[in-house]
């Protein structure tokens, strides 16, 4: 062999080891992300252990009937009328409760379409046209995506620009237009093509609802004394969150996105408004569009029913019957926060390292794991006990990527209420909007220009990849 031939090898060669070497690399790189790249273990399998009644519920008298009444009608799909659930529309997101509070149980946050089997998809796929209504799907409304509502930064101008009057309200997705129940009402379906293009469209899903009668119950002294607590290492860290408040009694409230809501039966009866169209005896009027209300109102052909549609039934004699909206707050009240899994994912130990970081990092300081409730005369699973929310119910500067524009009470358009953690290994969709279903992501995208959240995630991205493996075994055993 000539010295010129040393080290050549023929073309057949050469392609298997170029491809020997490809598979080696990506070996080698498969390895190195399973043993050292953190990453989210995804939705927790096994048992699940979220949608049970607060075990007080069996001793406290009268309970079992009341949260099982309110399971029933959590799940009842409205009509707009002639059928046992009237009220629906004239406009709405959803038919019922369930469809959108159902994972990984009812009273849950937003399905999908593998932990909503016996639907198989985002219901609201399923029923924008149902009972052959004339709507058409808007594009961020998807078969595998979470459960949507729409919002509108800004009012338009006639000539179809931004206007500089902020809107923030609700935009219901579908309209009853062509239901068999909907008689002549001929309304359309928001422009979302026209505000889509403008950017004035920003979206929240739901909230999940297991434990919020513990969160109902804890004082507002509790929350304050809480924020005033560790208040150096706060500072430290740029934390600076804030109550908001009701701007009627001055209280602290606690539910909804922006933490804009009080109490559960306000919750309830603005959900049932907005979400489905069904007026109530918190809120009695039918909601007009923004064109609508400039016109004077709906039309009358689309107002079908007397309102409140949702009342106290006083037809049996000396007997009242709650309204919808008590027992959909009744049912929320009485619900068991959801049960964290000791072991997986990761085995205890990484989930106990994982417990001890999330301290250390600093994300205890807003998400506070525990706080307790104050005295309560419902049911003794709601009196003086420690709720484990992992969450001060403050709202906080998030910074320029997660805000949304809009203001909700004392809630500024970058801030939003310290999501309790609780049931967070079960959940599909992530942050306000449900843009991921990474948790790592979600994480991450904490951290922006303004954001409150900054130094907790700069010393969270310092951590090592098994530290923040651990980290993310922890948040998904909860």
């Amino acid at each position: 062999m000539s010295p010129r031939g040393v080290g050549k090898f023929s073309k057949s060669q050469s392609k298997i080891i170029a491809s020997t070497l490809i598979l080696l690399a990506l070996s080698f790189a498969t390895v190195v992300r399973g043993q050292f790249g953190a990453h989210d273990p995804g939705v927790r399998g096994g048992s699940v252990d979220a949608g049970e009644p607060l075990a007080s519920v069996a001793t406290t008298p009268g309970a079992p009937a009341f949260f099982a009444d309110g399971l029933v009608r959590f799940q009842q799909v409205e009509a707009v009328r002639g059928g046992a659930n009237n009220g629906l529309g004239p406009r709405f997101n959803s038919s019922s409760c369930a469809s959108c509070h159902s994972q990984p149980s009812f009273g849950g946050s937003s399905p999908s379409s593998s932990a909503y089997p016996y639907i198989g998809q985002n219901p609201q796929t399923l029923i924008y046209n149902a009972d052959n209504a004339h709507n058409t799907l808007p594009p961020f409304i998807t078969p595998d995506g979470p459960a949507r509502e729409a919002r509108f930064k800004f009012f338009l101008n006639p000539n179809g620009t931004l206007s500089s009057n902020p809107d923030g309200g609700v935009h219901d997705l579908f309209v009853i237009s062509g239901r068999p129940d909907a008689g002549h009402c001929n309304i359309a379906q928001p422009n979302f093509a026209q505000n889509l293009a403008l950017g004035n469209v920003i979206f929240r899903i739901p909230t999940p609802t297991f434990g919020a009668g513990l969160i109902e119950n804890i004082a507002d002294e509790t929350i304050l004394a809480n924020m005033n607590a560790n208040a150096r290492f706060k500072q430290a860290m740029g934390i600076s969150g804030h109550p908001n408040h009701n701007g009627n009694d001055g209280t602290i409230t606690r539910f909804g996105w922006k933490a804009q809501d009080k109490s559960l039966e306000i919750f309830a009866g603005e959900a049932y408004n907005v979400e489905m169209g069904v007026t109530n005896e918190m809120f009695q009027n039918e909601r007009p569009s923004p064109d609508e209300e400039m016109a004077g109102g709906l039309p009358a052909s689309c107002l079908l029913n007397a309102t409140p549609e949702d009342t106290t039934n006083f037809t049996l004699a000396g007997t009242q019957i709650p309204s919808d909206i008590v027992e959909f707050a009744n049912f929320m009240r009485l619900l068991a926060p959801p049960k964290p899994s000791p072991t997986t994912p990761g085995g205890a130990a990484s989930i106990a390292r994982g417990a001890a970081q999330f301290v250390q990092v600093g994300c205890a300081l807003c998400h506070t794991p525990t706080m307790t409730t104050a005295a309560s005369s419902f049911t003794a699973g709601l009196n003086n006990v420690q709720a484990n929310l992992f969450s001060d119910l403050l709202v906080h500067n998030m910074g320029a990527n997660l805000a949304d524009g809009v203001s909700q009470g004392g809630a500024a358009g970058d801030e939003f209420r310290t999501a309790p953690l609780w049931g967070l290994g079960q959940r599909v969709f992530f942050l306000h909007d449900g843009r991921t279903s990474d948790l790592l992501d979600a994480i991450r995208q904490h951290a922006s220009p303004g954001s409150e959240a900054n130094t907790v995630i700069g010393n969270f991205s310092s951590l090592t990849e098994q530290q923040k493996q651990d980290i993310l075994n922890f948040l998904r055993s909860l």
